[in-house]
């Protein structure tokens, strides 16, 4: 495992440029949840314009990342409002629409929409498409499938992109309706990362996991955090970083879960937190973008 001070960097803000030079040594992968994107103007629980969607796709040149995995996304259309097609290519989880409906908390007169896990590929990277991790779902037609693609070239890297339960951010109360779901979660990701260990394959999982990994003692962490089978050593990317995102959180819920041999790869000093360049009550999603960049 690296050292945390070999895994931290900074923060950025929009408009600021990124250390990344691309030069085709280095892939910047990104997670990133987007907050109820919809396909059209002013539906969903974050209902915007199309000035939102505008400055949302200002964002993502900002960010200048090479694979994007991203979350709460309505459709692929709705995706390629913020990723432009002339740029990224957008993969969506094949899961049915759950035909989830009903009012949005907090946004009263909006309905929820679908929401999808993806990724947004920068053209000219080359990558092949893995079957969805559909064993997340726990057979239950609201819970996220897993996106699972691999980043082709000098040297493959396997990714997943998840989002898993809300509601159990840390412990394992069993009276929590939501922590048994979330735990039950926790064998289908134990397996996909087995697997990858057991085939050394270079591998990460990015994306919301709507839970503290980084707390001391984690059960969920450190259930598949257990290096069994070699190669299943894994490591936060953002270290023992604290999150700035929101005020009133500094543990991150977003994480890049990094193998024993993405570990290995990472740039020093490249992960970062994007903050928007804005106050909190400005920023476009409810979460801030996280990445990390790997060298070949």
């Amino acid at each position: 495992m690296l050292t945390t001070a070999l895994l931290l960097g900074g923060c950025l803000n929009a408009g600021q440029p990124t250390a990344r030079q691309s030069d085709g040594g280095t892939l910047k992968i990104t997670s990133w949840n987007l907050e109820h994107l919809a396909e059209r103007d002013g539906l969903g629980c974050r209902p915007r314009t199309a000035v939102d969607y505008v400055e949302l796709k200002r964002h993502v040149e900002a960010l200048d990342a090479d694979v994007i995995a991203f979350q709460e996304v309505e459709n692929a259309e709705a995706a390629r409002r913020v990723f432009d097609p002339q740029h990224y290519e957008v993969v969506m989880s094949t899961r049915p629409a759950s035909g989830r409906g009903g009012p949005c908390y907090g946004a009263p007169g909006q309905s929820i929409r679908q929401q999808a896990v993806g990724f947004a590929i920068r053209k000219g990277v080359p990558w092949s498409r893995n079957p969805d991790l559909a064993d997340l779902a726990l057979g239950n037609p609201d819970l996220r499938w897993g996106v699972d693609i691999t980043i082709g070239g000098r040297a493959p890297v396997r990714l997943l992109a998840i989002h898993l339960k809300s509601g159990c951010n840390s412990g394992q109360s069993p009276s929590d309706r939501n922590c048994p779901v979330l735990f039950d979660q926790l064998p289908a990701l134990e397996t996909w990362i087995d697997a990858r260990a057991a085939a050394g394959e270079t591998f990460a999982v990015l994306g919301d996991w709507n839970r503290r990994l980084a707390a001391r003692g984690d059960a969920f962490y450190a259930e598949i955090d257990d290096g069994n089978p070699a190669g299943a050593d894994l490591t936060l990317a953002s270290g023992d970083r604290r999150a700035t995102c929101k005020a009133r959180y500094n543990e991150f819920i977003d994480h890049i879960v990094l193998g024993a041999k993405a570990t290995a790869r990472v740039k020093p000093g490249s992960f970062e937190e994007y903050r928007y360049g804005l106050p909190e009550d400005r920023h476009p999603s409810d979460h801030c973008p996280v990445s990390v960049t790997l060298q070949h």
